[in-house]
């Protein structure tokens, strides 16, 4: 037995590495490569049959994936674009998954209303990793980007207790609206406060490490930490997971040292990816047993069902984005004048990326089997069947025809970051000669050693040739301590500099991110 998991495990290994590598060879986004493998590993045949505990999914896979993104969302951004990105990420989903059990309900004959709310949330929420590995090879304006982005963080939240509330009514066979709206608000703001609570006490725990193997694996630690503790007080994880991941991304800059930033980068990539790759893979086994127990319905009906659903989740966010750009600019002067509403180019962009993903795929695997009285879940095959079907869809028919429609539009990125990053260059660069004039006047180096280096920042800064941090050269290798001394100093001014314009809102996370690597990459060096 032990031997046989071990083979499925370096086999689900092998298969998460080969179909990154395919993604890579056919230049398509990884998540269309995952949904199409994972689509063709359930017709093999003598696959062995994987079945998963129901917490598991919710438990270890979803809070690393939702921390991660959380890490890398930009807070300025987030907050400038708080109302789009609200309206999409609790309104819509509502919007959503109403919609959707009320299709389902409708044309599959005996569908409860209660498993119909859990098939329309576990579809609700497109899916952060998938629209970042898309839209990342695109060049859109980059309020879209941040918009997608932001919904894609909250409404897992929001889907994911919506799901759970309507689980909770297939197993007790009770719902109460007014009882679920005021749970789903105490739930909301519980597991924000206790995500704040355990991100503050891991970032300060952070400093007193001060080891880049240890700090790392606390960073693997924390959104277990988070989901659970929130889990345990009753409120919800999957916010707490992304205060946390929000909290610590904020504070990163200035906490972790040059060494655990680009170290942990890495360890986490690699996490991110095989948990994608291996829960596509783990429902593609599990989606040839779901065909099989589902031969009652017919193809026919399936296609039906497959097809009626995953269209009604792509139109409902057509028919929800267009009236929450221009509702609120029409019934509020403050809010047109304020806020002018986008090209009309814009929104059709916002409506077609509705990309589902991993996180419908682990709600689907996270379906119990039994209710509490020893029934079968209702409807548990056809919810993880038409999940799969959505998640199909919209990966692979909009996720391949973005490109295509944002060139047939016209629309082109805007030069607003391209700006912003030549600023704060230029800033940092008069940081690092004010740091050198500073350790030319205390006399604590010799001209000779400092001379140098002002020479090198003075000349980009002349040239307005700011594109890249300046590098250590051969002084990285060669160089007497003295002057690797004097290029640290430099690379801490401009660190300095680089987060009190990030924390003045004068630049995005984005920016921030891609400068800092370049300082860390210099001081690694260097050091």
């Amino acid at each position: 037995m032990e031997n046989q998991a071990t083979h499925i495990v370096l086999g689900l290994l092998v298969c998460a590495i080969g179909l990154g590598l395919l993604a890579r060879r056919v230049a398509l986004p990884y998540p269309v490569v995952l949904v199409l493998g994972g689509l063709a590993l359930g017709f093999v045949p003598d696959l062995p049959t994987i079945k998963l505990d129901p917490d598991f999914a919710l438990t270890f896979i979803l809070p690393p994936i939702l921390y991660q993104a959380a890490l890398f969302t930009s807070w300025r951004e987030f907050r400038a674009n708080l109302r789009p990105i609200g309206l999409l990420a609790i309104g819509l989903v509502i919007a959503t998954t109403l919609t959707v059990a009320g299709v389902a309900h409708a044309i599959v004959p005996g569908m409860p209303w209660a498993a119909a709310f859990v098939l329309g949330a576990i579809v609700s929420p497109p899916d952060a990793v998938a629209a970042t590995a898309i839209l990342n090879r695109l060049r859109i304006p980059r309020r879209i980007v941040a918009v997608l982005e932001g919904e894609s963080l909250v409404n897992d939240a929001s889907g994911l207790v919506i799901y759970k509330f309507a689980i909770a009514a297939v197993l007790t066979g009770t719902f109460s609206v007014t009882q679920a709206s005021g749970s789903f608000l105490l739930v909301g703001v519980g597991g924000i406060a206790v995500g704040l609570v355990v991100g503050w006490i891991f970032i300060h725990l952070h400093q007193y490490v001060r080891d880049a193997m240890f700090e790392i694996a606390i960073s693997l630690v924390l959104p277990f930490v988070a989901y659970l503790t929130a889990e345990w007080v009753h409120v919800s994880g999957v916010l707490a997971v992304v205060a946390a991941g929000l909290l610590r991304g904020w504070h990163a800059p200035e906490v972790f040292s040059a060494e655990t930033r680009i170290q942990a980068q890495a360890v986490w990539n690699v996490i991110i990816f095989l948990l994608n790759s291996m829960v596509f893979i783990l429902i593609g086994l599990e989606l040839s047993d779901v065909l099989d127990r589902l031969t009652p319905y017919g193809a026919g009906d399936l296609v039906y069902y497959a097809v009626a659903v995953s269209v009604t989740a792509v139109l409902v966010r057509f028919a929800w984005v267009f009236p929450a750009t221009y509702l609120p600019r029409w019934l509020s002067r403050s809010v047109r004048e304020s806020d002018p509403a986008p090209p009309w180019q814009h929104i059709v962009i916002v409506s077609w990326v509705g990309m589902r993903g991993i996180v419908s795929l682990a709600a689907a695997l996270a379906l119990p089997y039994l209710t509490r009285d020893g029934a079968a879940f209702p409807a548990r095959d056809l919810i993880v069947f038409l999940s799969f079907a959505v998640i199909f869809a919209t990966l692979v028919l909009q996720g391949t025809t973005l490109g295509p429609l944002i060139r047939w539009l016209g629309v082109g990125a805007d030069s607003s970051e391209e700006e912003e990053e030549r600023q704060a260059r230029m800033k940092t660069a008069y940081a690092a000669v004010a740091e050198l004039d500073r350790l030319a006047a205390s006399g604590t180096y010799e001209g000779d050693m400092v001379g140098p280096v002002r020479a090198e920042y003075h000349s980009r800064i002349n040239d307005c040739d700011v594109g890249k941090a300046v590098r250590a050269g051969t002084d990285a290798g060669g160089a007497t301590a003295a002057r690797r001394a004097i290029r640290l100093q430099v690379v801490a001014a401009e660190r300095r500099r680089l987060i009190k314009l990030r924390r003045d809102r004068l630049i995005g996370d984005e920016v921030l991110h891609r400068i800092q690597r370049e300082l860390d990459l210099e001081e690694l060096r260097l050091s």
